[in-house]
């Protein structure tokens, strides 16, 4: 099968470069879309003591959207594969329009997850069909470059929702709307960006059909999506719970300081990215799991000794590991996906991402239930940290299987 690029055709000399506005501007709908799913982080404090729920109440809220998102993945990345990006994009924008004006409205528990679950087929629709087009749309053909792009944007959106409500919401009047009234906005000129990008294509009508991955990249994919897993499955912590842990270690109840220690973990990934770029995929797995397991470990031994500087130094070092974990894997699934299938086999390693995002942390909000917050934190912190290091020891004789086979068959 070949791509079809319906808005250009290639000149006599070769192919026409590809212009820098169409990759940014997927990339600036990707921060767009993200930042608002997470608006909500700082303000589930409230919305949790005005609606009268428990922990496990905004794990759920937190966790419902990926419901809805699974399914969107795995129908809309074939699905635009086969019928063009943009005409499964602009209606990805207009359901996160629709999923913010929800938020924005609530009166009660109801609302927030029928917004969640908007959400949830917003950014299934739209997160593996925009890491798609950047890599396609990237001005040289750099699919690692294209990766770096993606993933800072990820991480960048994630980051900038949880500070944009916070500060709104501790100094501006309607602390439970405004934020959302300023993602409206940013919506409408993402839709804008997104109206303009060329229709990408297949000559292979859409059916629907089962995620399948093509047998040559299924020990990467294996090993990308585990190691993604396991980092979103502290990124979903970090947006759910631990707003409201930071808030009992400071004894504060400032919604920009909640929201920050989001902003924090997910702003040190972005530099752990940026600082990272050229790396390959294979050491910035390892780096990236190393540093999630001892960023976890201080979470849980910052709850025990009451410290927030210590807190705040787990943020840190759980985010760079995040950064570099993601980069890592992302960087690998760009480089062994066939062109063909490139927005289904991104759309499927989403599923795995927001799987981790979205289901350990129910957990946790359960056990909170029974033993408290703090202890149920250092709990999956405990765990999570674990899982990270037998990962990395898997890893790492992988590695060493690998470099040394050559050798000994030559002997």
């Amino acid at each position: 099968m070949t791509l079809i690029d319906s808005t250009a055709d290639a000149p006599p000399g070769g192919p026409r470069p590809r212009p820098a506005w169409r990759f940014w501007g997927a990339a600036y709908a990707l921060v767009v879309l993200l930042a608002g799913t997470n608006i909500p982080t700082p303000l589930y404090r409230g919305y949790q003591r005005e609606f009268g729920f428990s922990p496990l109440t905004v794990t759920l809220i937190f966790g419902v959207y990926v419901t809805t998102l699974i399914p969107a993945l795995l129908i809309a990345g074939p699905l635009s594969d086969a019928i063009g990006r943009r005409r499964v994009l602009l209606p990805a924008v207009g359901l996160a329009a629709i999923g913010t004006l929800t938020f924005a409205l609530a009166d009660g528990t109801t609302w927030l997850f029928a917004a969640r679950v908007l959400q949830g087929a917003a950014m299934g629709a739209a997160s593996g069909v925009l890491t798609a087009v950047l890599t396609e749309q990237e001005p040289g053909g750099d699919r690692r470059r294209a990766a770096l792009v993606t993933t800072a944007a990820s991480v960048g959106g994630m980051g900038a929702g949880p500070l944009l409500s916070g500060l709104l919401a501790q100094y501006a009047p309607a602390p439970r709307v405004l934020a959302y009234l300023v993602e409206l906005v940013l919506l409408t000129v993402a839709a804008v960006v997104v109206a303009a990008i060329p229709e990408q294509r297949t000559r292979t009508p859409w059916r629907p059909r089962r995620p399948k991955i093509p047998g040559s990249m299924r020990r990467v994919f294996a090993t990308a999506g585990t190691a993604s897993f396991l980092a979103f499955m502290v990124n979903g912590l970090f947006l759910t719970l631990v707003p409201t842990y930071v808030g009992t270690l400071s004894g504060s109840g400032n919604l920009a300081l909640s929201g920050g220690a989001a902003t924090l973990m997910l702003g040190c990934s972005g530099i752990a990215q940026v600082a990272a770029y050229g790396r390959q995929p294979q050491p910035l797995l390892t780096s990236g799991l190393a540093l999630l397991a001892g960023g976890l470990v201080l979470l849980a031994v910052a709850g025990s000794a009451a410290s927030l500087p210590l807190m705040l130094v787990a943020t840190a070092g759980a985010g760079a590991g995040l950064g570099l974990t993601f980069l890592g894997a992302l960087t690998e699934i760009n480089q062994t996906a066939p062109a063909d299938r490139r927005a289904e086999v991104t759309s499927s390693f989403y599923v795995i991402v927001y799987l981790g995002v979205g289901v350990p942390v129910i957990g946790v909000g359960f056990l909170a239930t029974q033993t408290g917050l703090l202890p149920a934190v250092q709990w999956f912190a405990c765990v999570a940290a674990a899982l990270c290091l037998l990962l990395l020891t898997a890893l790492v004789v992988r590695n060493r299987r690998d470099r040394s086979g050559p050798g000994r068959q030559a002997r």
